[in-house]
């Protein structure tokens, strides 16, 4: 197999599986497993720097879990034991499992039996020696952290040692719409990642895009520090700060009206939330 496995390719189906990806991840600096629960490409809300093709709206269909069993277990032991690396001419130094993410292509929290997901992939992980070693990693929008089945995930989620990513891509209504094209207000993002920072180790991730008009672009930059300055005044529980660009083409119809930002403007949204105190990490 001559294929390479880079930063700039998520395939969800380059290794041949329903749910199981590999993936090279900026964030997570090397290998990281992907379990892809939305195989409809069906999302609550629609990114405009969103890679997924042919995204719809929607909620994660049911999943096979004897399907998802036996592909994490064949995959693992190919990257343990196998030949995968070769395969896919990963890098020596990168030749490692960094974490086993849940993302994939859509809001992974939608799936209605997301506890039982959360929970066989902890067990098959520990089993074959992959946690705690690896991280286990939620990546999600947090829009339905209240939902009874997402709490107890996120309980199975801690127990394994986990954390929750928790998307913040802007701290205006308007700038949620026209980014994320979700209707959440500021209070409920507040209300969901209290929840989220209490039930298990949660840090925030922020996409950064030059998308917006420049006086728009101003005043989002300052309400976001100034909604972590609240998220501080509440004594919500924050691990890290991710911010980061985009690397991969987007294939929403906005498209053409994104472009990747330059290294100072980054510096200026972490230098400002350094100041309050807040662990901060860029990823180009």
């Amino acid at each position: 197999m001559n294929q390479k496995l880079t930063t700039s390719d998520h395939s969800r189906d380059i290794a041949g599986l329903k749910y199981v990806y590999p993936v090279l991840s900026r964030r997570a600096g090397g290998l990281s497993v992907g379990i892809n629960f939305n195989t409809n490409n069906a999302c609550n809300w629609r990114c405009i720097y969103c890679q997924v093709p042919d995204l719809v709206r929607g909620a994660a269909p049911e999943m096979n879990f004897q399907l998802l069993e036996w592909e994490l277990r064949f995959f693992l032991q190919q990257v343990l034991m196998g030949d995968f690396y070769d395969q896919f001419n990963v890098p020596e130094q990168q030749r490692i499992i960094k974490d086993i993410a849940i993302s994939g292509n859509g809001e992974p929290t939608s799936l209605k039996q997301f506890d039982k997901a959360m929970a066989l992939i902890g067990q098959i992980a520990t089993e074959m020696g992959v946690l705690p070693e690896s991280h286990f990693v939620l990546i999600t929008n947090g829009s339905l952290m209240h939902k009874s089945v997402v709490e107890e995930g996120l309980k199975i989620l801690d127990h394994f040692q986990g954390e929750v990513w928790f998307k913040l891509d802007s701290a205006t209504e308007s700038g949620k719409m026209k980014i994320n094209d979700s209707k959440q207000t500021d209070e409920k993002t507040l209300e969901n990642l209290k929840l989220s920072s209490a039930l298990c180790n949660t840090s925030l991730q922020t996409c950064i895009v030059d998308f917006l008009a420049a006086k728009e672009a101003v005043f989002e930059q300052k309400k976001y520090v100034e909604l972590l300055a609240e998220i501080k005044r509440r004594q919500i529980k924050i691990q890290k700060i991710m911010l980061y660009t985009i690397a991969r083409p987007s294939l929403q119809p906005e498209a053409k009206q994104i472009n990747k930002v330059d290294e100072n403007i980054m510096e200026q949204y972490a230098n400002q939330l350094r100041s309050l105190e807040y662990k901060v990490k860029i990823s180009l």
